[in-house]
This record gives structure tokens, C-alpha cells and sequence, in this order.
């Protein structure tokens, strides 16, 4: 017999040889019937895989990242055979599950491919996923591997970096693919399927190798999942920063200025400029201070950090200055800075924490084929502040930092989210600067303050910062999309690199612990997501214009004037739309811009000393006429409702 831990720590004995199959029927028929996919101690494996020893299985459906992962590499092996069959003498290459899908890399030597294929391609695979064929491994022999791959140059590299007796086929109907392993039990799963584009991708990766052709798949266990899953994509083109950012004159690039730099126009820089006060007044509330460093700094000051030893090579160069050996570097991070400030002057137990903010903008080279709109730019601002603390205070400190963080989701509407804890790689430690025991301490203090705080987290190995541990926040936005917002992370090691100290009680030199921390991460990342999340519909307290004034006529100009000046006494933004257009042309442009309020005065509005409101996005549900005063509570009621008051 042999002893089955499963994840609520429950433990069953079973026959040896028995299958993750029938441990899964062990524990329900129906649950059984949902299980596509297993991992025993730590590795993928089939479901009818016989288990021998002892261990942790792990049961994975449709609803599991891991459950997605096998049904989608399992459907690029249907592909691959649809292709095979659809285009003699293709030369396949390597077939991974990606986010939302999969894809194969082909050579179609002089055949081609095009949209049009398409549907031929997907109906083939939904044929032959109608068969119901099983995914079998079996091992093989390296020179049986070769033989087989003998006139695929790509399979042969594949196998020849293989050990013998590590090498595994993958067989379902009559087709057959060089595969680690971790399928679905069988095609008939399968029961939608489309193809999504097609794209060059060079061999390995390396554009000295031939050009292949990369076919981009998507699959799903339902038809109505496959559907409900191309309208969301059709939702996100009409969400894109990009277009959004553009229609509502927000933002623009200029191939002049320079790939990844993003100009910000009139009504995007107001847009940054209210992010910033709003979180500067919750920062001035929570003990934080100003601080302003430079956009360059001496190329020591990074060496010193450890920026430039990890970074230098991939970013922007040094800037040389007429003196001779002097270097500097475009500020690649504002953490440098900040320790050098806090070194201005020596400081007691007593003085700390110092808490500085700074909103730095910072420049780190990307590659042009890695920049997309504002989520992946050339230079950026951080809201960036460092709280210098005594190890005591630690605990206090990071968790008023998890309420900062909160109460900036909770303003912006971003409630679907879990705090993921990054720790070190558990293997490789190369990559990171300082000493066992104070990443030890370190990871422990978010690990303990996380908990603490209730936070709903996950824990990722590999994903710290090269000087220390992270607690990274993981929202979903309306699409369902999960971004990386928010960041605090604790640090040890810069202290140490920067000689910082303070004077303890004991009248001795000790180290302050250094927190990073940055709510909102980039303003541009920030703004794109929170444009995607809101489709440019943003809180009322954060929208360029709050309202816009519609007259009738011209012979109303003047009363539209005058409410244009108790809306802005009352602080309400709005501007009137004086233009020779029809009532209907305006109130469409309005629709567009996102106007959240269209107050409409014509005769009765001037008589009575009220105004027609038509809110944004409700058409046919007729306006309502009130007075100036009563619009200002309706609009400040809206707003407290929102933007939340933060208590420290």
C-alpha cells in the first residue's frame, strides 16, 4: 500500500500502481468527472500515470492555471497533427502552453499560411478531438528518437541536449510528438478551438537561426467559453490605453522625442497632477516627507547600490562629461538617492522612522520590440517613497504602508486582488546581494505582516528584488486581467552597501532597515491599467472634466456662463461647449470624451435658475431638472461615496 497526501493535508492508502484518475473517483465520481490533469510531488503528470510510492497529488480541472496548462498544451499537439495533415512536409518544433492559449512553432518551408486557412485548421481539430483519442507517454530510446526526428533538424537539436533515458513520446490518434508530458486524458475534451494569428519567431529565439512560422491557438471544454472569451477580447481592443488615451487627449508619443518617452497633454497632465495630490495628502497624513533628487547621479552612486552591476550593461550608457573619467548615469532608480539623503546627517533611535517621498522619475532602456503604450515605457514616474526604521519598528511600518496601499485600490475601484509574497529563488542565490540571515528576516517580516493584515496571498519563489523580499499587490481588473500594482519590499542589504546607521539607546551605531514602497508602482503603468479597468470612465473626483454646460441657443450663453461660475466656486471642474453645433452633435461629443455630467439650460433652465442634468452612458432614461445647489451635493455625495478619507 502506499500513502496519498492530498492538498487539505488528508492522507489515503491506496494499491500501489493506482492512477490520479481513481484517487480522484476515490474521493467523488462527479469530481472525478472535471479532473483533466495531476502533479505528484512537484511534477506534471498524466491522469492515468500508475503511482508506486509515497506522496502529495495534486487533482487539476478546467478551473486550475495548471488544469488550463495541460488542456492547452494538449490541444498544440491536435494542431500540430492538423497541420501535418493540411501541409505535407511541414517540419514541427516545440508546442508550449502560454497565457490564454498555446502555440507551435513550424516550418512551413515554401508553403504558406494565412487568415484564410484558418477555419480549415480549426475544423480539423475539432474533427479530430471528436475521436475522443487518448494522450499516451511512452518512453524512448535516444537513438530510437533520433532515428525517428532524422529529417527534422529542429527535433534532432530537441533531442540531441537529451539524456537517454529521459526522452518521452507523447501518442494520441496517428500522430505523435516528442513531449515531457502533462496532457488531458483525451481529445474529446476539446470541444472548441480557434486559431488566433500567425507571426514570425526565430528558432531558439535567436534571429541568426531561420524565421518560423508561430501559429497562436486557443482552446476551450465549452463553446460558450470560447465565445464569451473573444467578446472580452473585442472589449479589451475597445479598452485600450492606447485608443482611450488618444480619444480622450490624455497622452502621445512622438518618434522624435524618442521610443517609450510619452508626452503628457493638457488633460492627462491634470489627470497625473490629481493622482499625485491625492496621494501626497494621504502621505503627509501617514508622517511622510518630500524630498526631490535628480535625474542623473554619478555612476558610483549606482556601483555603490548594485543598480549597475545588475542593470548597467542593459541600459541606457553613461553620460561623459567634459572632466576626464567622469561619469554619470540616467537615474535608473530613486532608492540611491534616498539613502544618501537620509546620510545627509547623523540620527538617534529617536528621530526614526524618516519617512521620504518623492514622485522620481526614472529611465531604464527597454528593447523597442518589448515597449507597448504606457505599460512598458523608456521613462517613468515613480510614486516612490523610503521609510528608514529601527528593526523594532519594522512590523509597525510595513503594515501601515498594506493600509496606504488599501486605501488607494479602495479610492480607484480596484477590490479584486491578492497580495503576493516574492521570495527569493529557493535554488539559485547568485542573483541576489546580502547576507542569508537578513533575507531571513526579512522575508519573515512580510510573511508575519501579511498575515497579520488578513491579506489574501500567494507565495512566489524567484520574484525578489535582487536586495530583498516583495510584497506585491495582483489585481484583477474588469476584464479579469491580473496586474502587478503596488510593491513594498524590505531591505537590509542598502544600508549596509551605504554605511547608514543611527544611534541607538545603547549609545552604539546600528543599522536602520530600509522599506521601499510605491502604491501606485509607475504613474504611466498605473494610468494605462486604470484606464483599461474604468474604460476611461475614471471615479468622478479623478475625471478631467467633471461636466459640461450644453445651451441651447446662443441667447443662453450668458445664464451657461453663470453656472460655469457656481459650479467652479463649489470646485466642481466643468467647461461650457459654446460651439455652432446642434444640441444632439454635442451631447454625442460629450458621450465620447466620458463627460460624466451634461447639464443642458435653455429657457425654462434661465427662468427657473436650474439646469437639465443627462448623465454619461444613459441614453433613453430621460434628464432631470434640478438647482445649481442641489447638482453640487448630487456630485459631492457621488464623490465621498468613492474617494475613501485615510486614517493613520
Amino acid at each position: 500500500m502506499i500513502k496519498i497526501t492530498l492538498p487539505d493535508g488528508s492522507i489515503r492508502e491506496f494499491a500501489s500502481g493506482v492512477t490520479p484518475m481513481e484517487v480522484a473517483k476515490n474521493i467523488s465520481e462527479g469530481f472525478a468527472r472535471n479532473v483533466i490533469s495531476a502533479s505528484f510531488n512537484g511534477t506534471t503528470i498524466e491522469t492515468e500515470t500508475p503511482l508506486t510510492t509515497d506522496g502529495n497529488l495534486i487533482l487539476y480541472t478546467w478551473n486550475d492555471a495548471e488544469g488550463k496548462k495541460a488542456f492547452w498544451h494538449s490541444t498544440s499537439h491536435v494542431m500540430a497533427q492538423a497541420l501535418e495533415e493540411l501541409y505535407p512536409g511541414i517540419k514541427l518544433t516545440l508546442g508550449p502552453a502560454i497565457a490564454n492559449g498555446f502555440y507551435y512553432d513550424v516550418d512551413f518551408e515554401d508553403q504558406k499560411i494565412s487568415e484564410a486557412d484558418f477555419k480549415k485548421i480549426e475544423d480539423r481539430v475539432l474533427e479530430i478531438s471528436r475521436g475522443k483519442h487518448e494522450f499516451k507517454m511512452r518512453p524512448v530510446s535516444k537513438a530510437d528518437a533520433l532515428e525517428m526526428y532524422k529529417d527534422n533538424v529542429y527535433k534532432t537539436e530537441l533531442i540531441s541536449n537529451l539524456e537517454d533515458g529521459t526522452i518521452t513520446f507523447c501518442d494520441h490518434s496517428t500522430f505523435t510528438d516528442l513531449c515531457r508530458g502533462g496532457h488531458i486524458p483525451n481529445t474529446g475534451i476539446i470541444k472548441a478551438m480557434k486559431v488566433m494569428s500567425v507571426a514570425g519567431a526565430y528558432w531558439r529565439g535567436d534571429e541568426k537561426n531561420k524565421q518560423l512560422t508561430r501559429v497562436y491557438g486557443t482552446s476551450f471544454p465549452k463553446q460558450k467559453d470560447l465565445t464569451e472569451y473573444l467578446e472580452l477580447l473585442e472589449e479589451a481592443k475597445r479598452r485600450d490605453h492606447r485608443k482611450l488615451g488618444k480619444e480622450l487627449e490624455l497622452f502621445a508619443f512622438s518618434q522624435k522625442v524618442g521610443q517609450g518617452l510619452p508626452l503628457w497633454l493638457p488633460k492627462g497632465a491634470a489627470l497625473r497632477e490629481r493622482l499625485e495630490q491625492f496621494l501626497k495628502r494621504a502621505q503627509k497624513k501617514a508622517g511622510y516627507e518630500q524630498v526631490v533628487s535628480p535625474h542623473i547621479g554619478q555612476k558610483d552612486l549606482y556601483v555603490t547600490s548594485g543598480h549597475y552591476a545588475k542593470y548597467g550593461a542593459d541600459s541606457f550608457q553613461p553620460i561623459h562629461t567634459p572632466a576626464e573619467g567622469e561619469e554619470f548615469l540616467l537615474k535608473p532608480m530613486n532608492c540611491p538617492h534616498h539613502c544618501e539623503i537620509y546620510n545627509v546627517r547623523p540620527w538617534s533611535y529617536k528621530d526614526l522612522p524618516k519617512r521620504y517621498a518623492e514622485f522620481g522619475t526614472v529611465y531604464r532602456y527597454e528593447q523597442s520590440g518589448e515597449l507597448h503604450g504606457l505599460t512598458r515605457v523608456r521613462g517613468f514616474t515613480q510614486d516612490d517613497a523610503h521609510i528608514f526604521c529601527t528593526p523594532e519598528q519594522l512590523d509597525e511600518e510595513f503594515k501601515k504602508v498594506i493600509d496606504l496601499v488599501l486605501y488607494v485600490f479602495g479610492s480607484l475601484g480596484f477590490e479584486n486582488f491578492i497580495a503576493q509574497i516574492s521570495l527569493r529563488d529557493q535554488e539559485n542565490r547568485e542573483k541576489y546581494i546580502g547576507t542569508d540571515e537578513n533575507w531571513e528576516k526579512a522575508e519573515n517580516a512580510i510573511i508575519n505582516a501579511a498575515r497579520d493584515k488578513g491579506l489574501n496571498t500567494v507565495v512566489e519563489y524567484g520574484e525578489a528584488a535582487f536586495y530583498g523580499p516583495k510584497l506585491d499587490f495582483m489585481v484583477k481588473d474588469a476584464l479579469g486581467r491580473q496586474w502587478q500594482l503596488g510593491t513594498i519590499q524590505v531591505d537590509y542589504n542598502l544600508p549596509e552597501r551605504f554605511d547608514l546607521t543611527y544611534k541607538g539607546a545603547d549609545n552604539e551605531l546600528h543599522r536602520p532597515v530600509m522599506i521601499h514602497r510605491a502604491p501606485f508602482g509607475s504613474m504611466e503603468r498605473f494610468i494605462a491599467i486604470l484606464l483599461e479597468h474604468t474604460a476611461g470612465n475614471f471615479p468622478l473626483w479623478l475625471m478631467p472634466e467633471q461636466a459640461i454646460i450644453l445651451s441651447l441657443s446662443e441667447k443662453y450663453e450668458k445664464y451657461a456662463k453663470k453656472v460655469l461660475d457656481l459650479l467652479e466656486n463649489h470646485e466642481i471642474r466643468a467647461l461650457i461647449d459654446n460651439r455652432n453645433e446642434t444640441i444632439g452633435k454635442k451631447i454625442r461629443d460629450a458621450e465620447i470624451q466620458k463627460t460624466p455630467f451634461m447639464l443642458i439650460v435653455g429657457e425654462e433652465e434661465e427662468k427657473n435658475n436650474t439646469i437639465s442634468i443627462r448623465r454619461h452612458g444613459q441614453e433613453g432614461k430621460g434628464n432631470i431638472t434640478v438647482s445649481i445647489d442641489e447638482f453640487v451635493r448630487i456630485v459631492n455625495e457621488e464623490i465621498n461615496k468613492t474617494l475613501k478619507v485615510f486614517t493613520v
